[in-house]
């Protein structure tokens, strides 16, 4: 039995129609992104679904059998700068959890600015370094499919067939869709088909740990190695651009001042020898820092499945960093007024949801699966998405006036 489930429904349809599923016992089923957002739906997901809605939501996962095979991530956005990573965490969080992960990302995008020049915003490269690093580490597809477009057949975007829709190609039976007979889709639910077949003949576990031998999937994970060469993808591209290495000895002395002589910093942090700094010159807020935030760390720190195995500490800061070579310290000087309590109390907005504080009686019946819920989980789920995923990332936060970081 499959079940697949959507953000929209017309979307489900889409895929059943152009892969195998169409002739697969199935259901469909609505997916909500967070108790947070759907605090009367979610909690009503299954807990083999939850375990890859810990940071965020695809807009599609496909299960078999009760286990979830496949998440697929469909973007229209122009992908230049952080644009490209602002859904990266969801599609980490899928393979994190040995879930293959599919994301759909136009190559360019027709943007018209302010002084009325037009062109094509074009796919920061460096999201095809970000999802190998992903396929490193887990060896579980994280495969990346361009969005059909007029890009290459027309390089003017003044007389692109599809000017009206950004350049876009879409399908003509289903609104908003990718066009289904552009190569890339093809190539897409030939890959789905793969999936379907392994798990169904070997099972999930070794179903999906022999995707990455299959031809289909090697071409196209190969496909995207020399996309990030032929487009000069660099190192020193966003938002890596953004960030700086310093010693951790100048985070500690840092740090030092929330220091008693009952506390001391914890090993998490002394144990790795440098430091990543990834600097938000921007007022607090969410989107595309938090998925820019994953990717750095598969790019500059990760070298293992979990935030223990890194080899440099990863550290969000809200502001601009200025080093003091000689002092061997840092200061944190505030470029937009972003503060400690903008955290915090966005925190607690998501805990004011948290039914956890009421008495049995207060409880109407149909809040009391969702009670049950946050008994086992906290509020893992009703934090708003940045703050869940800031928190799942960063050893440590810092802004201004305050800050926040991991012991272990």
């Amino acid at each position: 039995m499959y079940k697949i489930w959507y953000s929209t429904e017309n979307l489900a349809d889409y895929f059943i129609a152009k892969t195998e599923l169409k002739n697969k016992e199935l259901q469909k089923k609505q997916l909500f992104e967070s108790d947070a957002n759907r605090p009367r739906d979610f909690h009503k997901i299954p807990d083999h679904i939850k375990n890859i809605l810990y940071l965020d939501a695809p807009d599609i996962i496909i299960e078999h059998n009760n286990e979830p095979i496949l998440s697929i991530e469909i973007s229209r956005e122009a992908g230049t700068g952080h644009n490209a990573f602002q859904r990266f965490a969801r599609l980490a969080a899928s393979v994190e959890n040995n879930v293959p992960s599919f994301y759909v990302y136009p190559e360019g995008v027709i943007v018209e600015r302010h002084n009325s020049v037009v062109g094509w915003d074009k796919i920061n490269p460096l999201i095809f370094k970000a999802l190998n690093s992903i396929m490193d580490i887990y060896h579980i597809p994280a495969l990346l499919f361009y969005h059909p477009s007029d890009f290459r057949a027309n390089n003017n975007p003044e007389t692109s067939t599809h000017r009206i829709s950004k350049g876009l190609k879409l399908d003509r039976e289903f609104e908003s869709c990718p066009d289904s007979d552009d190569e890339e889709m093809r190539k897409m639910f030939n890959c789905i088909n793969i999936i379907l077949s392994s798990v169904e003949t070997m099972g999930f576990v070794d179903g999906t740990s022999s995707l990455l031998g299959k031809e289909e999937m090697r071409n196209q994970k190969e496909l995207m190695s020399r996309e990030y060469v032929t487009k000069e993808g660099s190192m020193e591209m966003s938002p890596l651009s953004a960030t700086v290495k310093i010693p951790t000895e100048y985070l500690l002395n840092y740090l030092a001042t929330y220091e008693t002589n009952d506390y001391k910093i914890g090993d998490l942090l002394r144990g790795r020898r440098e430091t990543v700094v990834y600097q938000v010159d921007a007022k607090f807020r969410g989107d595309p820092y938090p998925g820019a935030l994953a990717a750095i760390d598969y790019l500059s720190c990760r070298e293992g499945k979990t935030f223990e195995d890194r080899k440099n500490n990863l550290v969000l800061v809200w502001g601009k960093l200025q080093i003091n070579e000689i002092e061997r310290k840092i200061t944190v000087i505030d470029s937009n007024g972003s503060t400690i309590k903008d955290f915090t109390d966005t925190v607690k907005q998501s805990l004011n949801k948290s039914l956890l504080s009421k008495e049995y009686d207060e409880l109407r019946p149909e809040d009391i699966s969702r009670y049950y819920m946050h008994v086992r989980y906290g509020s893992t789920y009703s934090k708003v998405k940045h703050i869940r995923v800031f928190s799942y990332f960063a050893d440590a936060i810092i802004f201004p006036d305050g800050c926040l970081w991991r012991d272990a």
